[in-house]
């Protein structure tokens, strides 16, 4: 998976190790700071007539590492970085953004301790006019052991201007941590994951949760994974006709993750458990549903070799009554290592892979964006690392009248990542 050889969440689980010291400090929370503008004559080189780079970020001024979705409200974007934003001290701890459709940014909020939340992985979801979103680690409380230990994160709400607050942090046990994914609304109750933490000790730290969390801050811990079914939830979930739908990257009957379906009073069932042949392993993204289909990737597996993974990954969709076929399998060439949910336009799927393509970051690739036809069709639309356009990408798309916009984790001008759009 190239120069991101491990995934996002055991980079974050190795940075959580070092929270307490890295991100200790009393600078008070900075809002709205001001703009950091970019022009389109500041776009990078590209291998697609039809990519452009609208913005790239500066690291500890604009923040760094921007890994999550962007949301669209009233023609502006918002997001999350998961690190820059001038922190006490390095690691740095992640802001809040908001960006024109030309490339015009400006930090909202600056995570600047603890307590405050640190290292915002996830996306924001608007609900009336205020942000929502999770920190990975941060907060009030402390989770671990003697040997490793870390704050446990929160949930936050933020609004356009800038005014943070945190409505819960997590604690452990029975409540759950590290909360890698964002939330969403299903009639005014907010809905997520925590990635570790529960009342079981069948896993390391134990296997996640799934959560409710009021407006105001009420959270109740709805299900604990055990393993058998399911462990380390990293992906939103989706909520169709009254379900819950999401996918777990570890567990199940071959520990290579799962697909799962949940009432909203937390009564949890396997779908599907990955790892039995070429089906694919390891789903860190949420599923979309298209038609009464869900459709979501994996990370790795297949039946295609893959620089030092066994397999580049997948494109799958599967029934809500767990019924589950291969589209496409990644080769390398084409992608490898699809992270992030897809989006559908018209009647086509499209997504990226933070890894794979034509050009070389470290040896794996940049990675791609690419498209799908429900029956499995697949062409790459642009391959990452022709220049400043950006590499690895992990974020999903963002589709705004026929242009897909998105960002990448790194590259760009100053290697911080980019913020890029792409017309179909």
């Amino acid at each position: 998976m190239g120069t991101l050889a491990l995934s996002r969440f055991a980079l974050m689980v190795s940075a959580a190790t070092v929270l307490l010291a890295a991100c200790g400090g009393s600078q008070p929370p900075i809002g709205a700071p001001g703009a950091f503008p970019q022009t389109p004559a500041f776009w990078g080189r590209t291998n697609s007539t039809n990519y452009k780079v609208a913005y790239s970020f500066a690291d500890t001024t604009d923040g760094s590492f921007p890994v999550a979705p962007v949301v669209y409200v009233g023609g502006t974007f918002y997001g999350t970085t998961e690190y820059g934003g001038e922190c006490n001290t390095n690691p740095t701890c992640g802001t809040v953004y908001s960006l024109s459709l030309i490339g015009h940014e400006k930090v909202l909020y600056r995570f600047a301790s603890a307590p405050d939340g640190t290292y915002p992985l996830a996306g924001l979801t608007d609900v009336g006019a205020t942000f929502y979103g999770t920190t990975v680690v941060g907060g009030s409380n402390v989770c671990g052991n003697r040997s490793y230990y870390f704050s446990c994160g929160t949930v936050f709400s933020v609004t356009p201007g800038g005014s943070e607050k945190v409505l819960h942090s997590f604690g452990n046990p029975p409540d759950g941590n590290f909360p890698a994914a964002g939330l969403i609304n299903v009639n005014g109750t907010l809905y997520g994951t925590t990635q570790f933490g529960g009342k079981g000790r069948k896993c390391n730290f134990s296997c996640g949760t799934v959560f409710s969390i009021t407006m105001s801050g009420k959270e109740r811990v709805l299900h604990t994974f055990s393993g058998t079914n399911g462990g380390g939830p990293v992906a939103p979930l989706i909520a169709v006709k009254g379900k819950l739908y999401g996918t777990t990257e570890t567990g199940g009957a071959y520990n290579a993750g799962t697909v799962f379906s949940m009432t909203l009073s937390g009564k949890e069932k396997v779908l599907h458990s990955f790892g039995n042949g070429t089906d694919g392993k390891e789903p860190m993204a949420a599923l979309i549903d298209v038609n009464g289909t869900l459709y979501g990737t994996t990370q790795v597996g297949g039946a295609n070799n893959c620089y030092q993974y066994t397999a580049c990954g997948t494109v799958f969709s599967i029934t809500p009554g767990g019924k589950e076929k291969v589209l496409h399998v990644f080769g390398g060439s084409d992608g490898a290592g699809p992270v992030a949910p897809l989006i559908e336009v018209k009647g086509t799927l499209y997504g990226t892979t933070e890894s794979g393509g034509s050009y070389s970051c470290g040896g794996g690739g940049c990675g791609t964006i690419f498209s799908i036809t429900p029956n499995g069709t697949e062409t790459v639309l642009h391959s990452f690392g022709s220049g400043t356009d950006g590499a690895n990408a992990y974020a999903p798309l963002t589709d705004v009248n026929g242009t897909l916009y998105g960002t990448t984790a790194r590259g760009g001008t100053h290697g911080s990542g980019t913020f890029f759009a792409l017309s179909l």
